[in-house]
């Protein structure tokens, strides 16, 4: 995601390192490059434009503090421009005070927006909310099966109407009757996903049109292809005079990304960015930071959506009774199996790694595999519950049949039981230097990140 523009925004910034000052002549060098970046990734031409005039009055008129050098001065002021243009604060969906909250989802089709609704519904649903789909999309032949297989794998409720195998051909009447339904279902959150086109039309802007006027929706958002660049921020145009949306949604930010999208659709339409979308599975949707988004552009990591992630899969009191075992040298295969279930579901291992403070790009150069713990699962799923609580009793005869089961050799089984050995040695001697319930403060770091 946007490495491209990472790499010619660090090699602009980079002409400052060294110099003794900024002064016109070496910030107008720098405004070049930058301009260059912003226009490859296929930033608008005024926005583009707009960015580098605001960074060059910022570095001209502010006076560089001892401490700090002028490229790291540089830096900073171009940070603090991205997150103006990215949109200065996160603005979340406000939930109606009488439920059920109405979400419009419009786009064009192709641009992610019927997997976007079974994002946004697992969203809420792991938020405790009830939340119901309805199928308005009732042109493309598999929408309606696309969504109800969504509402399956979340678990939600899914409206449609259909005449035998086939959708009713009226999208006003499945979002109306859809409405009524999650009123008596009570589902507090009705999310409608209504049909794209592969270009804005005048028949498919009216249908969306009727649509919201059938509903009166509470958010409408725009799903829009990140990829696309800026053909993204045309659509994104034509959509907001019609429909007046309240925010934007960005998707496949995990595919090749040249982020002119992202950089542009904010300033352009006025609107806020409130979620993206980074990949395939139903829990690659997080809301939008505008902060974050600049910090990592500019390869400085993303601590506090990496804590956010942990502190969905791990709660206090599972974090003691772990810590507890680890001093006592009890942690032992079961244990060490659930945490890596864990830290899967907390996403990609290449994202992940990726939100970490001077990873940046690197991460490209990494050896990161979401697969690399299938082999460990395998092994140890391979094992009796008594040999996962009791390591020490694998013996020869137990190694061979668990790298049978496994479909290892036993030298990986071998390499397994030691790895593990010495990381419970490890762990032990953390905690004792840690102090007995000693623990990281989580919201002391993220207030500091914020």
């Amino acid at each position: 995601m946007f490495d491209s523009l990472s790499d010619k925004l660090e090699g602009a910034l980079k002409s400052l390192s060294g110099q003794g000052k900024i002064n016109e002549l070496n910030v107008a060098q720098s405004m070049r490059e930058i301009r260059r970046a912003l226009l490859d990734a296929d930033v608008n031409f005024q926005v583009a434009r707009s960015f580098t005039e605001r960074v060059r009055e910022k570095a001209l008129g502010e006076e560089v503090l001892n401490s700090v050098s002028p490229g790291q001065q540089m830096v900073k002021i171009v940070y603090d421009e991205l997150v103006h243009f990215l949109g200065e604060e996160h603005v979340g969906i406000e939930l109606a005070p009488t439920p059920p909250t109405v979400i419009l989802v419009a786009g064009l089709q192709g641009s992610g927006k019927t997997t976007f609704c079974g994002k946004l519904a697992q969203h809420y649903k792991s938020k405790g909310r009830a939340p119901m789909l309805a199928a308005a999309d009732v042109y493309r032949p598999a929408a309606v099966k696309q969504l109800s297989v969504l509402a399956e794998q979340v678990g939600v409720p899914v409206f449609s109407i259909m005449d035998g195998e086939t959708p009713v051909n009226d999208a006003v009447r499945v979002a109306r009757e859809g409405l009524v339904a999650a009123r008596k279902q009570a589902r507090d959150i009705l999310i409608v996903d209504t049909a794209g086109r592969l270009a804005v039309d005048d028949e498919m802007m009216r249908e969306v049109s009727n649509i919201k006027d059938a509903v009166k929706p509470h958010e409408i958002l725009f799903v829009v292809d990140s990829m696309t660049g800026q053909d993204a921020v045309n659509t994104a145009v034509a959509f907001n005079e019609r429909l007046d949306f309240d925010g934007v949604v960005l998707t496949k930010l995990d595919g090749d990304t040249r982020g002119g999208a992202a950089l542009s659709i904010r300033t352009v339409v006025e609107k806020p960015i409130k979620f993206a979308s980074t990949g395939e599975k139903l829990d690659a949707l997080t809301p939008f930071f505008p902060d974050r988004m600049a910090q990592r552009i500019l390869g400085m990591g993303d601590v506090v959506s990496f804590v956010e992630k942990a502190q969905e899969q791990f709660d206090e009191k599972q974090a003691e009774k772990l810590r507890a075992k680890m001093r006592s040298e009890k942690f032992d295969l079961e244990d060490f199996l659930d945490q890596l279930d864990k830290i899967k579901k907390m996403g990609s291992l290449k994202d992940l790694v990726g939100m970490i403070p001077g990873i940046g790009k690197q991460v490209d150069q990494m050896d990161v595999d979401d697969d690399a713990f299938k082999h460990i699962e395998a092994i140890i799923q391979s094992m009796t519950v008594e040999e996962r609580r009791n390591p020490e009793l694998i013996n020869g005869t137990r190694r061979k049949r668990i790298a049978k089961g496994a479909g290892m050799e036993v030298r990986d089984v071998n390499q397994l039981l030691k790895q593990f050995r010495d990381m419970r040695k490890m762990m032990k001697t953390m905690t004792k230097l840690m102090g007995k319930g000693r623990s990281i403060d989580l919201g002391a770091l993220m207030g500091r990140q914020n």
